[in-house]
């Protein structure tokens, strides 16, 4: 189909969810490039929003997903799934947690986090902790509890009255966090980089302090890494760059590479908290979602995609700092590994975006004055040089 008839016809039929699109309509795609249906060639430094992290058409994560699809697509959780055991066993043989549960998205994993958080305390004998304090423009996910946990207003404000039990502090502030804790709360819940508000990172010493709180008020640490988890940030999970470890902690984007999955995984005792008939999925964990995932950790643990991130990382604000230097309109550049926010002091990110996509590039744009990267972990120097290029370029005509 033409673009202009895929356009009408989404106009006329999908809700207006997401508004009038950016005019493109990807074919296909392979590594860090998508082809338009006009055949226009563009280079991903969006990665699906952090999905794609494997790139497009990763050989293994394609191989592994047709393979599931000939013999067993779906099957229920009445029954044991062996891609499920094998891929519970590789994140957990590779994490903080002890056991995990699969669901379909990031939100349905944060909801299974806050559900479990709750159910704790109750079956601890403790029915009134049941407030979680979570931090101001964080984003935990767009069903009416996950809304109510997200610290924006402006998710929220229309679909009010909204789930109860949810607090809201400024980022790596330690004493308003303090003071907010009182009878009712049972958990702390927070992104180590918060990624949809412009990629704010928390600092170390903030969350140690968070986990110390944690220890001497009895209550539980809850890491939302769906964005920043999974290789993103140079290491497996976003964590291990602050030097302590959730109870719970959710994943999702990456984990299926594309294929939507969740997942929440926790350590005991908090895990058994959970018991049958407390929580399910029909959907959640089955065959196909479950090979996705573990053709994504198999590629993340063996293949090198890790350190790949940590090098291109560096390498990539490097030459954005160097940008930096020549153009006073760009603030701040702040991330870890291939998770960049890049600050501006005016309100031109939706024009910087509109020009990239012109020059073939894919960014995202948060507010008026942030650019945000999360290109597949498979991007090389070369793809860089040439993304770094094309922003001066659009830098520079703007500035005209």
């Amino acid at each position: 189909m033409k673009l202009n008839e895929i356009i009408e016809m989404d106009s006329k039929y999908y809700m207006k969810t997401f508004g009038n699109r950016t005019p493109v309509c990807f074919g296909h795609g392979k590594g860090m490039y998508l082809w338009d249906t006009e055949g226009k060639k563009y280079t991903d430094m969006l990665g699906g929003l952090a999905v794609n992290a494997l790139g497009h058409s990763h050989p293994k994560l394609v191989d592994a997903i047709t393979s599931q699809a000939c013999k067993l697509i779906h099957c229920s959780n009445l029954y044991y799934i062996e891609t499920q055991a094998r891929l519970a066993k590789v994140l957990v043989e590779n994490s903080c947690a002890d056991r995990v549960f699969f669901a379909n998205s990031g939100a349905e994993a944060n909801e299974a986090a806050i559900k479990l958080a709750r159910i704790y305390f109750k079956k601890n004998g403790q029915p009134e902790k049941y407030e979680i304090i979570t931090l101001i423009n964080s984003f935990h996910g767009r069903t009416l509890t996950t809304v109510a946990a997200t610290g924006q207003e402006k998710y929220q404000k229309p679909f009010a009255p909204l789930t109860p039990g949810f607090r809201h502090v400024p980022i790596n502030n330690i004493d308003e966090l303090e003071k907010a804790i009182g009878e009712n709360t049972c958990a702390i819940m927070m992104e180590p980089i918060q990624g949809e508000s412009g990629v704010n990172p928390v600092t170390k010493e903030y969350a140690q302090a968070v986990r110390k709180l944690c220890d001497e008020k009895g209550l539980l640490l809850i890491f939302d890494e769906i964005q920043c988890g999974l290789g993103r940030t140079g290491e497996l999970f976003a964590y291990l760059h602050l030097g302590v470890e959730p109870d719970i902690f959710t994943l999702a984007k990456a984990l299926g590479g594309g294929f939507p999955i969740g997942a929440v995984l926790a350590k005991e005792p908090v895990a058994s908290a959970f018991e049958k008939g407390d929580h399910g999925s029909t959907f959640g964990g089955n065959p196909l979602a479950c090979a996705a995932g573990l053709a994504v950790m198999d590629v993340l643990l063996n293949d090198g995609l890790i350190e790949n991130a940590r090098k291109m990382g560096a390498y990539l604000k490097h030459k954005l700092e160097d940008l930096k230097a020549k153009f006073p309109s760009i603030t701040e550049i702040r991330g870890k590994g291939l998770m960049i926010g890049i600050q501006l002091n005016n309100s031109k990110a939706a024009s910087i975006a509109s020009g990239l996509l012109g020059k073939g590039y894919l960014v995202g744009s948060v507010g008026a004055d942030i650019i945000r990267l999360l290109p597949p972990l498979v991007i090389e120097k070369h793809d860089i040089d040439g993304f770094v290029e094309a922003l001066e370029n659009v830098l520079q005509e703007l500035q005209e």
